[in-house]
């Protein structure tokens, strides 16, 4: 199969396809802040890359350690941001995490 070929395919299905629509402003903002998030977990992983000097050589010419503070700092803000856009309260969200992580330790005799 040809590229050309391949193209008309997912244009077909597309067609056929559910079609998604964001209405409102939060909608918006949640998918804005969740692809933000995404591109900042990103930088995030290349700094850690280049950290374990694991990544390409253009990138580790560039590299400076000091921004892997920033990334982290970045997808912090960020999470904190789309939680409120998705009106979660992070607070609550960690609490019930950290409870949970505890318990299965104790499960596990930790």
């Amino acid at each position: 199969m040809n590229l050309k070929t391949l193209q008309e395919k997912v244009r077909l299905n597309e067609q056929r396809a559910t079609r998604y629509h964001l209405y409102t402003a939060q909608e918006k903002e949640i998918l804005t802040m969740t692809v933000k998030l995404n591109e900042e977990v990103g930088e995030l992983c290349n700094d850690i890359l280049s950290i374990l000097r694991v990544q390409r050589k253009a990138k580790l010419d560039k590299f400076d350690k000091r921004n892997v503070y920033e990334e982290f700092a970045d997808v912090i803000l960020t999470t904190l941001q789309l939680a409120s856009a998705a009106k979660v309260d992070i607070e609550r969200a960690v609490e019930d995490k950290i409870k949970k992580i505890e318990q299965r330790k104790k499960v596990k005799g930790e």
